[in-house]
């Protein structure tokens, strides 16, 4: 709104958007273990954390959520907090998994912003 085009890239905000989904799949899962949540329950809480922000962008933009589209959206949120899961209880460092796991999410997203890459559509 504020910025000419030529000065924000058009897609800008998908590309931040993806590095908050990763960071906030990996945050959300690693606050729920640190709060004693089994494995499972603590990923499913990170991918919900990361994908609320999704939600609340399209509500704001009044367009359909992302999450009723074909995107590789919340696979990609899977993937960083399922990462994280499976590096911190190999035994690495939270830091180094905190990167690592996030770089893997944004890298998912990054490829289906990059590609056009998305899920085949329901038939039904």
């Amino acid at each position: 709104w504020l910025l000419p085009t030529r000065i924000w890239p058009e897609r800008a905000l998908e590309w931040f958007d993806a590095g908050g989904l990763a960071a906030f799949a990996v945050f959300g899962t690693g606050k729920a273990l640190s709060l004693g949540a089994a494995p499972l329950p603590a990923v499913v809480m990170g991918v919900m954390s990361a994908c609320m922000g999704g939600v609340i962008r399209d509500v704001v933009a009044g367009v359909p959520s992302i999450l009723l589209r074909n995107e590789l959206y919340v696979t990609a949120a899977l993937l960083a907090a399922g990462v994280f899961l499976g590096l911190t209880m190999a035994g690495l460092s939270s830091g180094l998994a905190t990167i690592l796991a996030t770089l893997c999410g944004f890298s998912l997203r990054g490829a289906a912003i990059h590609w056009g890459l998305r899920l085949p559509r329901h038939k039904g």
